[in-house]
């Protein structure tokens, strides 16, 4: 499988558009250390030819204007495309927004939970994506589904898992136990090659590595993980927002209930981060918590990184 990081960033990007946070200053700046980020998707091939995404960011085109790979060949003819499917891990506006960039009748398979493609057919803007052209697949909880789409066998399955999350904010219910959510609102992917049957995993939103989750991820090869926040009140701290990552589904990356902690007694071989927060210190390579990060055997997604298993 080739997998390609098409942006590491969290919802907003790095720099965030509005934003003047030390980091984003620093970015903006060109300072060393301090890389551009968009929004949170990667791209999984197993032939090299026709690919998956996981996740649809807002910034889907700007990602696939810097992807040759995933742009129409030169005899591809007047309409063409090498996504052939995207599975969605939630209904958060950065994984959703970019579908919308995709409108231009082109063919291609959708996955999702069922509650995330009840809410897309909510909504009538996703209508553009005309459904005899673009099936809404469900992704069911545990089952390894094949994955399709224009009429071509990716060489790929799906098996989607329910990790602990929350609802898209769109979507939450303030007078609702945790504003509504429910099981299978965020979801994990492990994302399978059929040919050899090596696996990976892509879970850019999560709230707590459970036991559940633990026991699934013990030993895995590689394993793509919310990078969010480094410490829980960090938003609070700076000024930016008035969340602590636990409101917003987000476990911190530091800390004794963390993700490296959490991850230090799994053997998983190889670990990133994504879905990186503008606030976040990881984001300066020379800061301390990037060198706790590494020297807990992490490494930090950048757009552009490319994985090969």
């Amino acid at each position: 499988m080739r997998i390609r990081i098409l942006g590491s960033g969290a919802g907003g990007g790095f720099p965030q558009w509005n934003c003047n946070c030390a980091n984003c200053r620093a970015v903006r700046a060109g300072a060393p250390g301090f890389l551009p980020r968009t929004q949170s998707s990667l791209a999984v091939s197993a032939n090299g030819a026709d690919w998956l995404l996981l996740n649809a960011s807002p910034d889907l085109r700007e990602q696939i204007a810097a992807t040759p790979e995933l742009a129409p060949g030169p005899d591809d003819g007047l309409r063409a495309s090498p996504i052939k499917a995207v599975a969605l891990t939630n209904g958060d506006v950065d994984h959703v927004a970019g579908l919308l960039n995709m409108r231009e009748a082109q063919p291609f398979s959708l996955y999702a939970a069922g509650r995330v493609l009840d809410a897309l057919g909510a909504n009538p803007i996703f209508t553009i994506l005309q459904t005899q052209l673009v099936p809404r697949i469900e992704l069911r909880i545990e089952e390894a589904v094949p994955v399709t789409g224009a009429g071509i066998d990716l060489g790929l399955a799906i098996r989607a898992f329910p990790v602990p999350g929350k609802i898209a904010l769109y979507l939450e219910n303030a007078n609702a136990p945790n504003f509504g959510t429910s099981a299978g609102d965020t979801l994990g992917l492990e994302i399978i090659e059929a040919a050899t049957g090596d696996s990976f995993f892509y879970i850019p939103g999560c709230a707590k590595v459970d036991a559940d989750l633990a026991d699934r991820l013990r030993g895995a090869k590689l394993v793509f993980f919310d990078g969010t926040l480094f410490h829980e009140n960090e938003m609070i701290e700076q000024g930016l927002l008035g969340k602590t990552g636990s409101r917003m589904g987000h476990i911190n990356v530091s800390g004794a209930d963390g993700s490296i902690a959490a991850f230090a007694p799994l053997d998983v071989n190889r670990k990133i981060y994504v879905h990186i927060n503008n606030s976040n210190p990881l984001l300066n390579e020379f800061s301390d918590a990037y060198a706790t990060a590494q020297a807990a055997g992490w490494e930090i997604g950048e757009d552009g990184m490319e994985v090969d298993l």
